[in-house]
């Protein structure tokens, strides 16, 4: 897993509240297994017209926000069913960091285990995001894990909490596998014992 340290990009406003798992990526999508190509149907129903077409009044179809790297999004984003491919979509097409005032919580974990940091902060700072995020071209916000801060483009700055935990494992790219092969000297040392003690096994 990529390490997520310090984040400068541009940030795309969502400004939708109760985003589902569905709108992030729509069932058609999930008949896959693989965690790449699916950028391709990030937010295809908002993205795209019914004849395939882009459609041009999507923030991120607009040309300031298609390589955008954050996402400025409405109250519990990431709501509804529990899809791994939701958070594999977002960093696919390129997004590393969400920030809403609140994340479903199945959805929330999946961001930490695939190296996308979710951020939850107050509404009050959220609009002030917002107002950042709608500048279009000079919408760059710059997330710093290490000190837990968002610096704006005119010097703002809004602070925010995570999990010591979830911060150490994203800092280092730990994901599931990585923390288990932490540990992988003293799974050896445990195995060869375990061989020579009970080598019938």
């Amino acid at each position: 897993m990529q390490p997520f340290t310090t984040l400068t990009g541009v940030a795309a406003p969502l400004e939708i509240m109760n985003v589902d798992t569905d709108m992030i990526i729509p069932k058609q999508y999930l008949k896959t297994i693989k965690r790449t190509g699916l950028g391709a149907g990030l937010f295809a129903e908002m993205r795209f017209k019914e004849d395939g077409s882009e459609n041009p009044d999507f923030v991120l179809n607009q040309p300031a926000y298609r390589k955008a790297q954050i996402l400025v999004a409405g109250d519990n984003f990431g709501c509804g069913s529990s899809r791994e491919h939701a958070p594999w979509a977002l960093l696919d097409f390129g997004i590393r960091c969400v920030i809403s005032t609140s994340f479903a919580d199945i959805f929330y974990n999946n961001c930490f285990k695939n190296g996308i940091l979710p951020i939850k902060v107050s509404q009050e700072d959220l609009d002030k995001l917002f107002d950042d995020a709608k500048r279009g071209a000079n919408a760059t916000l710059t997330v710093d894990l290490e000190s837990q801060e968002i610096r704006g483009p005119d010097g703002g700055v809004v602070k925010f909490d995570i999990d010591p935990f979830r911060k150490h494992c994203l800092l280092n790219g730990l994901d599931d596998i990585g923390l288990t092969m932490e540990k992988a000297s003293s799974i050896d040392t445990y195995e060869k014992a375990k061989t020579q003690s009970q080598p019938w096994l």
